[in-house]
């Protein structure tokens, strides 16, 4: 319950500081679209450029404008869940939003030791089942091997009642030190095998369990690893459209470039910021992915 909780806030915190940083990101190109649409009015009051391209621009603007809007309600609603999970009232969250991308995922680049996966409660419970299963295993040999100290009409004390085939039978009546472990024998066997598969199953669940432990763990490292990859890629892509909104708006205002292609270039430079938000955020997701997996975290 612990550790579900703190990765649900954490989540839910770095949700808000990718949340913050998308607000951010459209606030900077909304200026940049205005300052655009600035530009596309003046060149039509040149007879450079007709009303479409007005038309386009503004319109691109106002949907800019309205994503806000949905990004602002999404941060209303984590910072109120955060507040939930930590128990008090609606009230700001502290963050610095602007330390979003220097979060590090280093520490657990280099692997995780398979020692800590014994802090798994799914682990230690299946050892608490091998245990219960070494148990019902003395239980059996227990049983087959009854006390001798048996008189008739009182012999099944020292046996299981569960073992017994027939208590209201005669033999059940007379039975003497030797006759009871007859009568039994099959039910005793019985009871033995089944604790022995018990304890096989609890075997084959602990190596299952443990295996699937240890593929929970390689899937979050190996999201850790590809989408640090990922990062390093888009962020090249994310610079090179940034330095094209510069040389699209410099080639529309000397007619050497249509004014689609500052749409075009606005657009993709937008998108692909929102998309380096979210590869992040996945990052840091996989982080508290590895941190659930070993059932708490790690030194």
């Amino acid at each position: 319950m612990v550790t579900n909780l703190i990765a649900e806030i954490s989540n839910s915190y770095y949700e808000l500081m990718a949340l913050d940083n998308m607000l951010d990101i459209l606030q900077k190109n909304m200026q940049i679209q205005s300052d655009a649409l600035k530009v596309i009015k003046e060149q039509k009051n040149a007879a450079k450029v007709t009303q479409l391209a007005v038309n386009r621009f503004e319109a691109q603007l106002l949907n800019t404008q309205n994503l806000q809007y949905g990004i602002k309600q999404q941060i209303v609603e984590t910072e109120n869940r955060i507040n939930f999970l930590t128990g008090r009232f609606p009230k700001p969250i502290e963050r610095n939003w602007k330390s979003f991308f220097d979060l590090a995922t280093d520490s657990i680049q280099a692997g995780i030791p398979s020692q800590l996966l014994a802090n798994r409660p799914d682990i230690r419970q299946t050892e608490m089942d091998l245990a219960a299963a070494k148990l019902d295993i003395k239980v059996a040999r227990a049983n087959f091997y009854p006390s001798f100290k048996i008189t008739a009409g009182a012999g099944f004390q020292a046996f299981n009642p569960s073992v017994l085939i027939n208590p209201q039978s005669i033999i059940y009546t007379l039975a003497g030190d030797l006759v009871a472990p007859l009568i039994n024998r099959n039910a005793i066997k019985a009871n033995y095998y089944t604790a022995s598969a018990k304890q096989i199953q609890a075997v084959y669940n602990y190596e299952k369990t443990i295996l699937n432990a240890h593929i929970d763990v390689l899937n979050q490292l190996s999201k850790i690893d590809n989408f640090g990859k990922s990062y390093d890629v888009k962020s090249k892509e994310v610079d090179l459209l940034n330095q094209s909104i510069g040389i699209s708006n410099n080639l529309f205002q000397s007619a050497r470039a249509d004014y689609m292609e500052v749409l075009l270039t606005q657009r993709e430079a937008l998108e692909s910021k929102l998309e380096l938000i979210e590869i992040k955020t996945k990052q840091m997701n996989a982080k508290i992915g590895i941190y659930k997996a070993l059932g708490g975290g790690w030194n």
